[in-house]
Order: C-alpha cells, then sequence, then structure tokens
C-alpha cells in the first residue's frame, strides 16, 4: 500500500513524500523494459525480442529507473494529492531518495499549493449606491457623440484647433539620432486625441499649413521601449492639411438616415436614448454592487499568494489574447508589433489585472466553502438547458460535449455566492 507523508515547509510549499511499493514500481519497471527493448539492436534478436535478463546484463536494470519513474511518479502523484486534498498551483520537483531493484521506491515532491484563505465579514458589506437617473445632459452628450460619429470631414482654412484632424510629416529624434518607429509621413492625427505622447498634439495647436515646426516632448517613465522610456526627444512636424468635423443638423431627416427601426423623429431618438441610457445606468448601478462587495471581501481577507499563481494566471490571459486576434485572423504578435509592444511589456499590463482575478477567485472559492453552498441537480440541469440555447443545440448533445460538469457547478456556486453577497449588503 503506497504511503504519503505531508510536510509543509514554507507558507504556500509542501513536501509530499511517496513511498511507493515495490509491486508498484516492478509493473513500472516492466512498462520502461518494454518501451525501451523496442529501440535495442541486439545481435541475434529483433527489436523488442531481447530477454529482460539479457537487457539487464547488458545494460543494468538502472538504464530503465528513468522511463520507470516517468511511468509511475504521474499516478501516484495524483493519487496522493487526492487522498490528501493537496491543490498545487505548479508543477512538483522530484528528489528521489531511495530507488533500486525490488524495492519500494520513495520520491519526495517538492509543490507549491493554494494559499489558504482567513476570511474578514462577506455579509452586511455597505454599498454606496450609484445614481440611475438619466439627465438631459447626459441625452445630449449621446446625441453630440451621434453627431460626431456622423460628421463630414472637410478641409478648412486658418490654424488647427483643438478637434480639428492635422495631417502631418513628422520625425523623431533622440539626442540629434532618428530612433526606430519614430517617422510618419501623411499622418492625420485628431488634436485632443490623446492618441500621441503626452504633449505632442498640444503644440500642434497654432500651426498653419506649410509650417514646419520642433516640438519637444518627453516619453513617460513606463513606456515600453528601455532606450526611450523618460528620454527627452525632438519631433520635426511639417503640417500639409488641417481637417475638422462638419456635424449634420439634428432633424427628423437626419433620424431617418440612421436607419433605425420604428425611430423617425427626433423627439423618438430622445425617447430612444433614454431609454437605452436608463437600462445602461440599472445594470452599472447593479455591477457596482457587485463589484464592490467583492472588492471588500478581499479587503477583508488574509492571504499570501504565491507568485506563480500571478503567472499562471497571466499565461491564461495571454492565451484567451491569442485566441481572440486568431478568431479575427491576426496573430498576437502582429498585433504587439502593430501596437510598439513586446510580450514583456504585455504580461507586465495584464498583472495587475492577472492579481486581481486571483484574489477574487481565492476569496469566493473560500466563500463558497464557508457556505457549504451546493448545487442541486435542478440548477445544473437548467443551466446546461440555458447554454444549450445559447449554443443552439440539443441538450443531449451538449452533455456529451461536457461529461465532466465540475466547472459548470462552480460557475453556479460562484454566482449563488455572489448573489447571496449582494442580498445581504447595505446599499445607501
Amino acid at each position: 500500500m503506497m504511503n504519503v507523508v505531508c510536510n509543509k515547509i514554507e507558507t504556500n510549499k509542501m513536501e509530499i513524500t511517496i513511498t511507493v511499493p515495490k509491486d508498484v514500481w516492478a509493473k513500472g519497471l516492466d512498462i520502461a523494459f518494454e518501451k525501451v527493448s523496442k529501440k535495442v539492436s541486439v545481435p541475434g534478436f529483433r527489436k523488442g525480442k531481447i530477454p529482460r535478463t539479457m537487457f539487464e546484463k547488458k545494460y543494468g536494470v538502472e538504464s530503465l529507473y528513468d522511463d520507470a519513474l516517468n511511468a509511475v511518479l504521474p499516478e501516484v502523484y495524483t493519487q496522493a494529492l487526492d487522498t490528501e486534498g493537496i491543490e498545487p498551483v505548479s508543477y512538483p520537483e522530484w528528489d528521489i531518495k531511495e530507488i533500486g531493484n525490488g524495492v519500494d521506491v520513495v520520491a519526495v515532491a517538492t509543490v507549491t499549493v493554494k494559499p489558504e484563505v482567513k476570511l474578514g465579514d462577506y455579509k452586511g458589506l455597505k454599498v454606496e449606491a450609484l445614481s440611475t437617473e438619466v439627465t438631459e445632459d447626459d441625452i445630449k452628450a449621446e446625441i453630440d457623440e451621434l453627431l460626431k460619429s456622423n460628421a463630414e470631414m472637410v478641409v478648412k482654412d486658418g490654424a488647427v484647433e483643438n478637434g480639428d484632424t492635422a495631417v502631418i510629416d513628422y520625425e523623431g529624434f533622440n539626442d540629434g539620432v532618428a530612433f526606430e518607429g519614430g517617422k510618419g509621413e501623411n499622418h492625420s492625427l485628431e488634436i485632443g486625441s490623446n492618441s500621441f505622447i503626452p504633449g505632442f498634439e498640444e503644440q500642434v495647436i497654432g500651426m498653419n499649413v506649410g509650417d514646419e515646426k520642433d516640438i519637444n516632448v518627453t516619453f513617460p517613465e513606463q513606456y515600453h521601449s528601455e532606450e526611450l522610456a523618460g528620454a527627452p526627444v525632438v519631433f520635426k512636424v511639417k503640417l500639409h492639411e488641417v481637417k475638422a468635423r462638419q456635424l449634420p443638423e439634428l432633424d427628423d431627416e437626419f433620424v431617418k438616415d440612421l436607419d433605425r427601426e420604428e425611430i423617425e423623429t427626433v423627439d423618438a431618438l430622445k425617447s430612444d436614448i433614454n431609454e437605452k441610457l436608463t437600462q445602461s445606468k440599472k445594470d452599472a448601478a447593479e455591477n457596482h454592487v457587485a463589484s464592490s462587495v467583492i472588492e471588500q471581501a478581499v479587503e477583508n481577507a488574509e492571504f499570501e499568494i504565491p507568485e506563480i499563481m500571478f503567472e499562471n494566471e497571466v499565461d491564461r490571459m495571454v492565451q484567451e489574447l491569442e485566441q481572440r486576434y486568431q478568431s479575427q485572423g491576426v496573430s498576437l504578435d502582429i498585433y504587439l508589433q502593430f501596437t510598439g509592444s513586446d510580450m514583456e511589456g504585455l504580461r507586465a499590463q495584464l498583472l495587475e489585472q492577472a492579481t486581481e482575478r486571483v484574489s477574487q477567485t481565492l476569496v469566493i472559492e473560500a466563500i463558497v466553502k464557508a457556505e457549504s453552498m451546493d448545487v442541486s441537480e435542478v440548477e445544473l440541469d437548467e443551466e446546461l438547458t440555458k447554454m444549450a440555447e445559447m449554443y443552439q443545440m440539443e441538450i443531449a448533445d451538449l452533455k456529451k460535449m461536457i461529461p465532466d460538469t465540475d466547472m459548470v457547478k462552480k460557475d453556479i456556486q460562484t454566482r449563488k455566492t455572489i448573489d447571496m453577497m449582494i442580498e445581504s449588503s447595505v446599499v445607501a
């Protein structure tokens, strides 16, 4: 019988000593021999037909140990985790303490485990309510954006003003040397869009067509290029053309041109905008309560998260981005080149969000456990039915695709837990 001894060596690190019975080890050696013998060429024998005794005499039984360990350790390690209720967050590092032929094998796995969470208050939390009132200014702002998005860009005379689009040539120099990626020709830059280096757009204001100007700016300290981060640079700029938005008139004809179903007048448009804004603000208010109670529960809890969990979450987020861009026919590498970033910079950007995700997940899991939040068969069937409708497939086919519903149950538990926290909260 396999013997398992667990020893906590650091806050989130554990040594798991596993004694593999000699009969289990013997089966591992058999598997290793069957694998290795197929690759061994010995005069007088076809590959895979060399007798075991001859093989061990020629190469030594020790030559089978690595393959035997690879055959045995994953299974006994998984059994040990299940038996002891251990949740690892890293791959194990193995140290073989005892090994031989015809003996029990003793192996020690050092692994980082999921941290323990000491919960603080998570019920009756106070939340400041968000207003759901829709004002005339809100409606006006939506209409202004609608007019702006349907505006026509026309060439204008005179100097560049905030909100104009300037067509420029530019080239950047760092200590008198042109730097990579710092040059553009006939680039359309909307002044006030904040799409360029801070301080650049403001200095274009007042230029006239044909003007050339040196614009001095300083790159942000957190800029992805180490060479340029925090560096003062000079951009040589030439203005070719100035364009301004010509807004359409807000009248019934404009509304009809929008081709929105059953909306043909300005009054109908304002009413529709009011209805959508009201729903949007209600949704935002509900999301605010949910995010607030979760954030407070995390702040009230005590735990120490191992770094590997953040790294693993960043890995998952990078994979999500890769899949998203691949579905759009763009590789992540191309996206990084387009945005002037790199993988290191992307991972650094994702780290804060990953930290938040991991913290919230751990705390919610701890609350689920504390509340003994179960999922009934009725709740599970309802969820699977919703999923089947969403994917437009038969429920029986969906169940075949998801034979293990643990993840679905976990999602339901999470929702029920957050709902419980919201219902017990005090919104003022």
